[in-house]
């Protein structure tokens, strides 16, 4: 009797806890149904609100271009190489129809020239070229602040002006671009390091280009007293300044004369001595200092005051788009990319060009200080930036 008893008790708790579980199972299934209904109506509402926003970009974009063409021209200031440049400027032009004209000019000389011009520029946009000028002409409230709808497509805040004034389109690493024949010929070792190039074996074999006109020049004085410190940036030029023959117009001057062998060693960015190698000058090694170095972003503004407004805001959006930008490696620009559906080119990486080896640059030591940095360099060359030897550094 006794065992019958616990069978049934056993029995019922079996029962009793088969119903537990029941009623549990009941109530997670029943918790796991209204998860996934909210789940699936915040998503509902998320897709709704995407949706709403692309349409009210594409309306905000459909009004922008209607504007733009009812302007029917723009004049674009580039900095990037000439053949880039066209490139941008005639399929801007086919693209919306609006009359392109162009100039190519490097960066200081544009920052210059709507210095001079005070508000009132020739220009409407400026187009590639390294930041400090831009940066300078921020400061001077020379550019205008557009916010871009396809800004969303930078790769970091770093790549645009805190106040949306100049947007970044590109990235460049500064370094060496030497003959090694030459070197060879020479009985040379190539510089491995910005300390190197001061050696007196170099002298008369280098190249930079020239602070008054080239951005390039620029960002070399402001790396060198970022890395060094102001006064020892000072005696470093002082030094280097022995070993260059010639200061050059543009920033991508020495890279052209390096192959050739009008010099043996060019100071600039690496992606132009890529436009050479691939040109067909295997005789140009790349080399990035070995105590580090500096990285341009390439970019693009609206000078403020210009004549047409909403075509130069097109352009902005337009230069960032890969409508733009993907024609940078089509026509001999190797710069990596800073937005995010481009298409990057691979010549970069092929010829080992790595960002990560570049170091943090200060842009707002740049912004506030590049003109004294420069007016300072010449100071400790022992000329003027106004009057400096027309014999090495170049303005034509």
């Amino acid at each position: 009797m006794k065992k019958k008893l616990a069978l049934l008790l056993a029995c019922s708790m079996v029962l009793g806890l088969s119903a537990c579980g029941s009623s549990s199972s009941t109530a997670t299934t029943a918790a796991a149904t209204t998860a996934a209904a909210e789940t699936t109506a915040a998503a509902a509402e998320t897709a709704a609100e995407t949706e709403a926003a692309a349409e009210t970009e594409a309306s905000g974009m459909d009004a922008l271009i209607e504007a733009a063409k009812a302007e029917g021209e723009l004049t674009v200031y580039g900095s990037c190489e000439e053949e880039y440049l066209a490139a941008a400027c005639q399929n801007f032009e086919k693209l919306y129809g609006i009359t392109v004209k162009y100039q190519r000019l490097s960066t200081s000389e544009v920052y210059t020239k709507i210095k001079e011009e005070a508000g009132n520029p020739s220009g409407d946009v400026w187009f590639g070229g390294t930041t400090d000028p831009y940066n300078e002409a921020v400061a001077d409230d020379l550019l205008e602040a557009y916010d871009a709808i396809n800004a969303v497509n930078l790769m970091g805040d770093q790549y645009k002006d805190p106040e949306n004034k100049w947007y970044g389109i590109y990235s460049g690493i500064l370094g060496f671009m030497v003959n090694n024949e030459e070197l060879e010929r020479l009985g040379l070792e190539a510089p491995q390091s910005w300390d190197d190039l001061t050696k007196e074996e170099y002298k008369g074999l280098i190249m930079l280009s020239n602070p008054n006109t080239a951005g390039t020049a620029k960002l070399v004085i402001n790396t060198m007293v970022q890395m060094k410190g102001h006064d020892e940036a000072m005696e470093y030029f002082k030094a280097l300044d022995q070993n260059v023959i010639q200061y050059t117009k543009s920033g991508s001057g020495p890279s052209k004369m390096v192959g050739p062998g009008e010099c043996v060693i060019g100071i600039g960015f690496l992606h132009d001595g890529i436009y050479q190698i691939l040109q067909g000058y295997d005789n140009i090694g790349l080399i990035v200092p070995s105590e580090g170095t500096s990285a341009e972003i390439g970019a693009t503004a609206i000078f403020k005051g210009c004549a047409h407004p909403n075509a130069a805001k097109l352009w902005i959006e337009y230069a960032l788009s890969p409508d733009c930008v993907d024609l940078a490696k089509e026509n001999g620009s190797y710069q990596f990319l800073v937005i995010t559906n481009a298409t990057q080119p691979e010549e970069a990486e092929q010829f080992g060009l790595d960002l990560s080896l570049t170091i943090d640059y200060d842009f707002e030591d740049a912004k506030a200080n590049s003109a004294q940095y420069v007016e300072d360099f010449f100071e400790a060359l022992g000329s003027s930036a106004d009057s400096a030897d027309t014999g090495r550094f170049l303005t034509e």
